[in-house]
């Protein structure tokens, strides 16, 4: 496995997971890889949020089901103490309501345990230049989320968000929820990255979310796609 990075900067990672032999494992899985450094690894959520406040990765590994504190509040904490924290989530639960809750709570990825090393790096490249990493899982699972509030809703629920995207800021977030990168979105629609950048920031500005992965979720969850 090698990913070349934009920058020569050594990303810092954390791992939270209940199974020692899951956080050692994963740990040598990446330690050939000389831009990523494990900085910390904690069996639970409160022993994660103990070391964050010492030292502070840049990506977390995050479990949902550990004692003491689990993966779900241990998010929600570390993203109101660490604002520039970045989570991505290694859970055995497949089910969709796992998936959209920790999309809504704005995890920047969601991967199960069964993922192979190479879309762990992947994933790691995406969510460090990019912000989110999204793979046909989370999309699926989004898209049967949003076809059951179809369902399920009255006939004017999709009216029922007031957020009013222009038409190219709405290209640019189908193409986000389709796993395009900034450069690919660009490519796409013969813009520059910078005007993919701004249109996502103005995205971000109208559903009045902190980051990509909780636009997505949003614009799911409200029928703006």
């Amino acid at each position: 496995m090698k990913t070349e990075t934009t920058t020569n900067k050594v990303l810092r990672l954390g791992i939270a997971d209940d199974h020692e032999l899951f956080r050692k494992g994963f740990i040598a899985m990446l330690s050939g890889i000389t831009e990523y450094e494990f900085i910390l690894e904690a069996g639970n959520g409160q022993e994660l949020l103990d070391k964050m406040a010492l030292d502070t990765p840049d990506i977390v590994f995050m479990d949902l089901q550990m004692p003491i504190m689990d993966g779900i509040q241990a998010t929600e904490l570390a993203f109101e103490r660490f604002p520039n924290i970045k989570i991505i989530v290694v859970s055995m639960y497949n089910e969709d309501r796992f998936v959209i809750d920790m999309l809504e709570k704005g995890v920047q990825g969601y991967l199960l345990k069964d993922t192979s090393p190479d879309e762990v790096e992947k994933a790691i490249h995406r969510v460090a230049e990019e912000g989110f990493y999204y793979n046909d899982f989370v999309s699926k699972a989004m898209h049967r989320k949003m076809a059951t509030r179809a369902t399920n809703k009255h006939p004017h629920f999709p009216n029922a968000c007031n957020v009013a995207l222009s038409p190219r800021e709405q290209d640019v977030l189908q193409l986000i929820c389709d796993g395009l990168s900034t450069s690919e979105i660009a490519e796409k629609l013969f813009i520059s990255i910078r005007t993919v950048e701004g249109h996502r920031l103005r995205v971000l500005d109208k559903t009045g979310t902190k980051n990509t992965a909780a636009a997505v979720a949003f614009a799911y969850k409200n029928h703006l796609i």
